[in-house]
């Protein structure tokens, strides 16, 4: 007995020393790159997705209690599908604007929601981004707030939305509920109390402050909006870390404007790429130049625009750069369809896009893949970054972020369905020339 309490002490005694400790206490202003890096070097190599379940036509059908119980039947099992494929955070709008909404009509039921869907993602050991703003929006004439039951949509467009913010009104300013003067306090209230509820639940992985703040030409307007959420958090103490998006490739913090406050004040860099593979390097090497801290892509996988898994998801495990592709299985939201602006450049002539091809999302609505390969490619790169930490690091799975490692190289090999191991082996070779790897693979790659 003597000698299972000097073990039970050892292990617990262990833990304490090995894991980084992190308490819910205030604070008043961003982590320091030291704590951001061990935060990120705790963590597994962070992978998933933008969720929405197929069948909600916006995110307040995503939140609401009506037919809430089939909803989350249809998540228990795409949940479980992006396990099954080595998926461990998903991304999720929870506040601006619809389910800000859901709050406002039924404050109980939206919470009840909340945690139910935590419950599902810890089961399915996936971790949640909570995102609160979001600057995705549409003009003030067509803003409303969304009542309880069937959600309507559009066939065919992008969002489900035939007038889209996605290219449908250039040079006109979103609208979201926060700009109106009744709502704001409610808003951030309810912000609030979320993050109250979870500043220490380790199923929320960290708080995505504000979805591309300063888009639909809001830089100004929502400055003062990110800066109060940001300090809302920092009061609550929450012990994850908060980051808003770089969405623009503007890099100069400032406090003037919405994505200048997300370059100042984020603990990690959570920033949007839709670019092929060269501008994800080229992105990448940017911000890590420039701010020295983790970077997630909260948002990537654009095929029209030659933003592929082939090429970019081994790029982001070669490099331990976090990352969630948008969408996952498609559905009325239809994501997979182009954005708005980009139908009306095709409709000016422009054939510099590949239209045949799905724009996001992973799965077809059966659960069947969009892209067998595409997956195959996914489950082999996880497989890989499993087994090597199982190897060098520890059956908790965590890894060494590329802090000090080198820089981000030029040229990673694409990835090809099949060969996992030996793919991910070349990513990693040091001083190892680019061209001549690929000859002797005899792998086809883009040029960097």
């Amino acid at each position: 007995m003597k000698r299972l309490f000097t073990l039970a002490v050892f292990i617990f005694s262990y833990f304490l020393i090995s894991t980084p400790a992190y308490s819910a206490e205030p604070r008043t202003g961003p982590w320091t790159k030291e704590m951001a890096w061990e935060w990120y070097n705790a963590q597994p190599w962070i992978r998933g997705c933008n969720y929405m379940p197929a069948s909600a036509a916006n995110r307040y059908d995503m939140w609401q209690v009506w037919d809430s119980e089939r909803r989350f039947e249809e998540m228990e099992r795409e949940l479980a599908l992006a396990e099954s494929i080595g998926f461990n955070a998903v991304r999720v709008i929870i506040a601006e604007d619809n389910g800000f909404a859901v709050w406002c009509e039924d404050r109980a039921g939206y919470m009840r929601n909340l945690e139910r869907f935590l419950a599902l993602c810890g089961k399915h050991k996936i971790r949640a981004i909570m995102c609160l703003g979001n600057d995705c929006s549409r003009p003030k004439p067509l803003w409303s707030v969304p009542k309880p039951g069937p959600q309507p949509y559009d066939i065919g467009y992008h969002g489900g939305r035939k007038r889209s913010q996605h290219g449908s009104f250039p040079g006109a300013i979103g609208f979201i509920s926060a700009d109106d003067p009744e709502l704001r306090p409610k808003f951030f209230q309810m912000c609030g109390e979320v993050m109250e509820k979870y500043k220490d639940d380790d199923r929320v992985l960290f708080w995505n402050i504000w979805n591309e703040p300063g888009n639909n030409r809001r830089g100004k307007v929502s400055a003062p909006l990110v800066k109060e959420m940001f300090e809302l958090a920092w009061k609550i103490g929450v012990k994850q870390p908060c980051a808003a998006d770089l969405w623009r490739g503007k890099l100069e913090p400032n406090l003037e404007t919405a994505e200048g406050i997300a370059a100042a004040w984020s603990d990690i860099i959570s920033y949007h790429c839709y670019g092929p593979l060269h501008s994800q390097i080229k992105y990448a090497k940017e911000i890590k130049a420039k701010f020295g801290r983790p970077m997630i892509n909260t948002e990537w996988l654009a095929r029209i625009r030659g933003c592929d898994v082939q090429d970019c998801y081994p790029f982001f495990a070669q490099e331990r750069i976090g990352c969630t592709c948008w969408g996952f299985v498609a559905g009325k939201y239809q994501t997979y369809e182009p954005w708005e602006g980009m139908w009306k450049q095709v409709e000016k002539g422009y054939r510099g896009y590949k239209m045949t091809k799905w724009f996001h999302d992973l799965f077809r609505p059966s659960l069947r893949p969009y892209d067998p390969e595409e997956i195959d490619i996914i489950k082999h790169v996880n497989a890989q970054i499993a087994r090597e930490c199982a190897d060098g690091r520890g059956a908790e799975g965590r890894v060494s972020a590329r802090e000090g490692r080198g820089e981000i190289q030029d040229c990673p090999p694409r990835h090809v369905a099949g060969e996992p191991s030996d793919a991910l082996r070349l990513q990693r070779a040091q001083g190892v020339d680019c061209r001549a790897v690929r000859r002797a693979s005899g792998r086809v790659t883009r040029p960097a």
